[in-house]
Formats: C-alpha cells, sequence, structure tokens
C-alpha cells in the first residue's frame, strides 16, 4: 500500500467503533485529509450502506487513487483534491465530514480555513467528526503528547496540538454545536459536532 501510514493501521477499528454509532444507512462521507485511504478502505469494507468521498492535496490524489483501486470497494469512491486555503469550486453536500490527525499538522491559518471551507458542504443537522490529540485550558492530556509537540514543532513551527477551546469557538462560529467529545486510545478524542 502506498504512504502506509503505523497510526492509521493502529487506530482504524476504534474510530470504527465510534463511527459505527453515529452513521447511518445512506450516509454520505466527506474525509479531509484522506493520505492513504486507509481509514475509508476499512470503513467501507465494513459498512457498506455508507458512501465514502476520500479528499487530500494534490501530491497525494495519485497513491490515495491507485490504493482505493487496488483495495477499494464500490462504496470507496474515487479522490478528489481539496487544498484548505485555497478555493474549493465543489458543490456537492454531506451527512458527515470526517478528518482524523490533520489540525495539529496544518498552521493555525489553515485550521481556520478548515472550518470555514467544510461548513457549507455539511447538510444542516450533519455532523463534523474531527480526530486527534487536543489540549484543554492549555494542558496536555499527556504527557507524551508534550513530546508529541515538541516533535512536531521541530518538525514545522506552525503545527502543533491545538486548543479545545479555540477549535470550540471556531465550529461554534461556523453553526456547529458540540454533540460529545469522546475520549480514544492513545490520548486522542473524537470530537463530534452537529450543524444547526
Amino acid at each position: 500500500m502506498l504512504n502506509f501510514s503505523p497510526s492509521c493501521e493502529r487506530n482504524k477499528d476504534v474510530i470504527l467503533a465510534q463511527l459505527s454509532k453515529l452513521l447511518k444507512a445512506g450516509d454520505r462521507v466527506l474525509e479531509i485529509g484522506s493520505l492513504s485511504g486507509q481509514h475509508a478502505l476499512h470503513f467501507c469494507a465494513q459498512r457498506a450502506e455508507i458512501t465514502w468521498q476520500c479528499s487530500d492535496i494534490e501530491e497525494n490524489i495519485a497513491s490515495l487513487a491507485q490504493n482505493i483501486t487496488d483495495y477499494g470497494s464500490e462504496n470507496c469512491l474515487a479522490p478528489i483534491a481539496l487544498t484548505l486555503g485555497q478555493p474549493w469550486h465543489y458543490q456537492e453536500s454531506y451527512d458527515v465530514v470526517f478528518t482524523a490527525n490533520t489540525l495539529h499538522i496544518v498552521s493555525p491559518i489553515l485550521v481556520e480555513s478548515f472550518f470555514r471551507q467544510v461548513s457549507p458542504l455539511i447538510k444542516p443537522d450533519g455532523l463534523m467528526l474531527i480526530y486527534g490529540p487536543f489540549k484543554y485550558q492549555g494542558q496536555f492530556t499527556s504527557p507524551s503528547n508534550g513530546e508529541f509537540e515538541l516533535w512536531l514543532k521541530d518538525r514545522d513551527s506552525q503545527s502543533g496540538i491545538r486548543d479545545f477551546e479555540w477549535i470550540a469557538e471556531l465550529a461554534q462560529q461556523q453553526g456547529f454545536e458540540l454533540v460529545s467529545d469522546i475520549n480514544m486510545p492513545a490520548n486522542n478524542q473524537l470530537l463530534v459536532w452537529r450543524k444547526k
């Protein structure tokens, strides 16, 4: 598999366990930042009644498309190129938008763009699901997340584990209300937001 992610392989089952409680038959899901497509491939194989649209930046589309061709099922669609901070000439609407481990690897400006750009694509009463590590009141949930942030900032000074309170403010500005904040393994969270 191209661009294989060990972390996706580790967390795909625990994420699916939560998504299975949230996704309904017939739901159309847009994933932002699919990379290898491992989440999509696994979820689609287990949930044939949903349709999953992968996306990523242009440079990752060829390898993502190849993985979907090689390993995908009919409900896992060919990927589309979407880049945060650049115009999306894209008019589809979705029941759910899902993203995993993205907000801490992009700049704060692109985090803000994420909320502005995905909001118009989600149907009223639809869900926005965000998986990854977060800080609460400026505090890491574990020492390992503090070490992870040092690694992130060494790699890119604009990246870093985001404050939940800031994320909540951005979501609320786009008309979302928090449904649940689910503790996940390895000091991660699954934030579930509903569009009003």
